[in-house]
């Protein structure tokens, strides 16, 4: 009776591991999708990094003019900003993304070819809109100077 037992539990445990083997294989296929997103696009001086996001603001991809190989002050071309652009969109196809709310920070020269790159690879760009900082009366002037 024992062995009858042992048998009958054996192959319930092995049920058990395959199905629990097609449910990650199931989850593991299974992408999200994800249908409105943001991109924040940050242009500095020195660099442009564009990072895409979903609506809670969780990162679906980003990538950077110096993260592609650009090197020095040609990190911070239109060229290099449109080529992030297409880099980036690349990285979040998987997701189906359609919709994005573009938000800009930053004086950098790649700002309108950013969004540009981002239009033309496809994304409808629903709102653009500038987050750059900027001071209420900012730092304390230096003192004038006596002569």
């Amino acid at each position: 009776m024992t062995e009858e037992n042992t048998k009958v539990e054996e192959k319930a445990v092995a049920v058990e591991a395959q199905e629990e083997a097609v449910a990650k294989a199931v989850k593991k296929n299974k992408k999200r999708q994800v249908q409105k997103g943001q991109a924040h696009i940050q242009c500095t001086y020195n660099n442009t990094v564009i990072t895409i996001t979903d609506a809670n603001g969780g990162a679906l991809g980003w990538s950077s003019a110096g993260f592609l190989g650009f090197k020095g002050a040609k990190k911070s071309t239109p060229y290099a900003a449109t080529k992030v652009a297409a880099d980036v969109s690349e990285k979040v196809q998987k997701y189906g993304l359609k919709d994005l709310t573009v938000f800009i920070k930053g004086v950098g020269g790649g700002r309108e070819s950013s969004v540009r790159g981002l239009a033309n690879a496809g994304f409808n760009l629903i709102a653009i809109k500038d987050i750059t900082p900027i001071p209420h009366n900012g730092c304390r002037p230096k003192k004038p100077r006596r002569v």
